[in-house]
């Protein structure tokens, strides 16, 4: 019992004395998969979903989640963090979301903690977000994948196979969470302007179902188009759509800079 660091020589639970360990840099990433409808999983990623976006919303809540660890988990300490960051992956053949937090610091203690918690955090932000569409939406896992630093030294978790197919997404809109970004990839032509038209329709406040409806064409093409299933749009309905919308089909495709 005794080997437990959070359980004292009577089993009683305690806060670990840390006051002797060094000051290190410290770095923690977690994962949470959800796996939703079909028509959720089109709603989150096109920013239609009853409640607004719910990426956006979920990258925040992760964030603030992070910071809060202490206050959620009992026998946490609580930590200076450098860095809190949320970003997902879109795994569009299974309709579902992976979200991957980083935390880190300097400290005498690890950011496992509020990596995991950050993670956890945003995947059922998703969950709220969408269960107006989805009440069966199930958060399948959730783990720790890598840590540094620290007497333990590093860590990384077992390797699983990944999907198949993916689908990146646009940075975060708002500058004042740039700072939690790290750089994008390279990404191809069909990707950019995925991203970029899922940007144009946030910047305009277009909901999927209602523009294809003033446009004339079904919400589907937009649907497919934005988680992937299709590899672009046919030409006569962007020309649609981009009418409904009163711009030129290239400003529907354009990456703003």
């Amino acid at each position: 019992m005794t080997d437990l660091t959070h359980l004292d020589e009577h089993g009683a639970a305690r806060m670990v004395d840390v006051s002797d360990k060094a000051v290190s840099a410290r770095e923690a990433t977690a994962e949470a998969v959800i796996v939703l409808s079909a028509e959720a999983f089109a709603a989150a990623v096109s920013g239609d979903a009853p409640k607004g976006d719910v990426l956006a919303a979920a990258r925040i809540a992760g964030i603030m989640a992070a910071k809060k660890t202490s206050e959620l988990i009992p026998l946490c300490h609580p930590i200076p963090l450098s860095k809190a960051g949320i970003e997902f992956e879109l795994l569009a053949d299974r309709n579902a979301i992976r979200v991957v937090a980083t935390a880190k610091t300097n400290a005498p203690t690890g950011v496992e903690m509020e990596a995991l918690t950050a993670a956890s955090i945003a995947a059922l932000t998703i969950y709220d977000m969408i269960k107006a569409v989805d009440k069966s939406a199930e958060i399948e896992s959730v783990r720790l994948l890598t840590k540094s630093g620290g007497k333990s030294g590093a860590y990384s978790a077992p390797h699983r196979a990944k999907s198949a197919r993916t689908m990146p997404l646009p940075r975060p809109r708002s500058a004042a969470l740039t700072h939690e970004a790290t750089p994008a990839k390279p990404r191809n032509d069909s990707n950019a302007q995925r991203e970029a038209f899922r940007t144009f329709m946030v910047s305009r406040q277009l909901r999927a179902t209602e523009w294809a409806k003033q446009a004339g064409v079904p919400a589907s093409v937009i649907y497919s188009f934005l988680t992937g299933r299709s590899g672009g749009m046919a030409g006569d309905a962007a020309e649609k759509l981009a009418k409904a919308a009163h711009v030129r089909v290239e400003d529907m495709f354009a990456a703003k800079r």
